[in-house]
């Protein structure tokens, strides 16, 4: 007699609709090819892509969180990123704390209390991610790993943006690597900062996605362009070998175990 051993497969999860597929599929594609622009561009033209890309990938980021985990989750996680990232560059530009000391350009916007009200749009774009890559890697340490991916992350950000005089740096003693006019104490900030809306999102905000909801593939195509973007735009575009091997080299070592999970087919 035969014993016959049934293994069921797992249920997949039906995905969302097409009109929700296509509206994230525009969002991440539209903040790629703008950011895409960047070294082609300069002048007016460049100011208002580079809010253009902020914005859109805020919302691309929260339409995902919306599709992915439902309305419990997006409702809470945009508030709650956009008042926490305003209210610690605020407390940056008046204190030098957590940061260093910088100012802000009016060629970002619309400022409240010297911020420019797209910089916790940034926030809004990066957090996300950082808190999905997170939570299927770290477990016990999702605020660490998500805090550091954040500090990679501004690893690339902030020399474009100074490049491009958005912002402007005091640089009293050391500063980030390959990047003089940069403050050592800036990745530090990054560091506490991420950790802390990264450790306060983890708690506060669901953990399951939906039974049908999106798949993470928004965040992987915007964790992995940043990484390859940052990487050719340093090196080939904004002649800054040093900081695209190292920033990179970052980057890339967090990001690898997210990834390298993923093509193991532990995503559902």
């Amino acid at each position: 007699m035969s014993i016959r051993h049934y293994n069921p497969r797992r249920r997949r999860r039906a995905g969302i609709s097409d009109r929700a597929r296509n509206l994230l599929i525009a969002l991440v594609g539209g903040t790629i090819a703008l950011q895409i622009s960047y070294p082609l561009i300069d002048g007016e033209a460049l100011r208002v892509v580079t809010i253009a890309t902020v914005v859109m990938g805020a919302l691309a980021m929260v339409a995902h969180a919306h599709f992915a985990y439902g309305f419990r989750y997006s409702t809470r996680y945009l508030p709650l990123t956009f008042a926490f990232g305003l209210g610690v560059e605020i407390l940056g530009v008046h204190t030098g704390w957590p940061f260093g000391i910088y100012e802000y350009d009016a060629s970002l916007g619309v400022q409240l209390f010297g911020v420019p009200l797209v910089v916790p749009c940034a926030w809004v774009m990066m957090v996300h991610p950082a808190l999905c890559a997170a939570r299927r890697i770290a477990k016990h340490w999702v605020f660490l790993y998500g805090g550091a991916l954040l500090m990679s992350w501004d690893l690339f950000l902030d020399p474009q943006m100074v490049a491009a005089g958005r912002w402007t740096w005091q640089v009293p003693g050391a500063h980030v690597p390959f990047t003089p006019d940069i403050p050592l104490s800036n990745a530090f900030g990054w560091l506490l900062a991420g950790i802390f809306i990264v450790g306060l999102l983890n708690r506060l905000l669901p953990v399951e996605r939906r039974k049908e909801g999106a798949s993470l593939r928004a965040v992987d195509a915007i964790l992995l362009w940043t990484l390859f973007s940052g990487f050719v735009g340093n090196l080939f575009f904004f002649d800054r070998p040093g900081l695209a091997l190292f920033a990179s080299a970052i980057l890339g070592a967090l990001l690898a175990p997210y990834f390298f999970s993923s093509w193991l087919g532990s995503k559902e």
